[in-house]
């Protein structure tokens, strides 16, 4: 049991410096004392599941993850709401392991990506690895396989694209989204 809770501290440990977020913004953040935060990442002992919920919320991974270290699975997606995603480093040699999935495959070089509303909608695409978009102006709708979302700025999406997938203009005004592809 020991174990566990000490891989959970680490896991704690490694979103936050992977995020550049410090231990003291964190500890008041989340209401804490900087001694208690630091024995949370430290020992992973008594973080309460609130805790653990908004670590998840704010780096932008699931629960579970944090609890278990398992990954989202390549066949899911996850959709992130209005700014819960993290800034993407403009790195060429960065990994994406705080993002949805862990990966040690390489990552393109973020793309802007501009939507007119009176574009026509490109067909479907698939390819390997994973991808992930960030709404950074207007709205855009994403087709994922058989599914649909909308998504506003701030909203990011993770995905596998293997599935069939496209994005459109889903209003009135240009829309622009980020997107990242590990290869």
């Amino acid at each position: 049991m020991e174990d566990l809770m000490y891989e959970i501290g680490e896991r704690i440990r490694g979103l936050r410096e992977a995020c550049d977020v410090s231990v003291d913004e964190m500890a008041e953040e989340l209401g804490v004392s900087v001694d208690v935060y630091n024995n949370w990442e430290s020992t992973g002992a008594d973080v309460p599941i609130s805790a653990i919920y908004h670590l998840a919320h704010k780096f932008g991974v699931e629960f579970t993850e944090i609890l278990t270290g398992t990954s989202a699975k390549l066949n899911t997606y996850q959709v992130v709401r209005n700014g819960c995603g993290r800034e993407i480093a403009r790195n060429p040699e960065y990994y994406f392991e705080d993002l949805a999935w862990r990966y040690t495959n390489k990552i393109m070089q973020p793309l802007l990506v501009v939507l007119q509303p009176t574009d026509t909608p490109a067909g479907l695409v698939t390819h390997s690895g994973q991808e992930f978009n960030l709404v950074v102006e207007g709205t855009v709708i994403v087709t994922w396989g058989k599914e649909e979302f909308v998504l506003e700025v701030g909203d990011s999406i993770y995905f596998n694209p293997e599935i069939p997938h496209g994005q459109r203009c889903g209003g009135s005004e240009t829309a622009k989204f980020v997107t990242v592809i590990a290869e």
